[in-house]
């Protein structure tokens, strides 16, 4: 089981890929969902609002997931954070890259719910703030 209190944020430069995202997490039975177009945005909102897993695009202007991570992972506030980063690319390059920056999981668009799902599981066995009661 999930905790489905906690706060997401989904970051991604397009508005349709947000509301998708957003769509499938309401699906699985989150409910406390934030967006933000950058990862400059991210980390103002970060800053500002207390979340409990990123989901987050690699590839947009202004600042990428991964610097985003990075940022994150380098601040003693944020870098317990789950983050699952959401790209196109499958390059092996770009995967070892997320991994050496910390990233907790790594899915691929297009994506299901399903696959959403799992990943999620995934990182709620190595991440307790995202486990809930039963």
């Amino acid at each position: 089981m999930f905790n489905y209190k906690i706060k997401v944020l989904v970051v991604d430069d397009f508005p349709t890929m947000r509301r998708i995202i957003k769509n499938l997490l309401k699906q699985l039975g989150f409910e406390n969902i934030d967006e933000a177009e950058n990862g400059e945005d991210a980390l103002r909102k970060l800053r500002s609002t207390e979340y409990g897993l990123i989901i987050s695009d690699w590839n947009m202007p202004v600042m990428e997931g991964i610097e985003l991570l990075r940022q994150m992972r380098n601040d003693p506030a944020l870098k317990e954070i789950p983050f699952l980063m959401v790209t196109a690319e499958a390059e092996k390059e770009k995967v070892i890259e997320a991994i050496k920056a910390g990233v907790d999981n790594y899915i691929v668009k297009p994506f299901t719910g399903e696959v959403l799902k799992e990943k999620l599981e995934k990182i709620a066995q190595k991440r307790p703030s995202l486990k809930g009661g039963q």
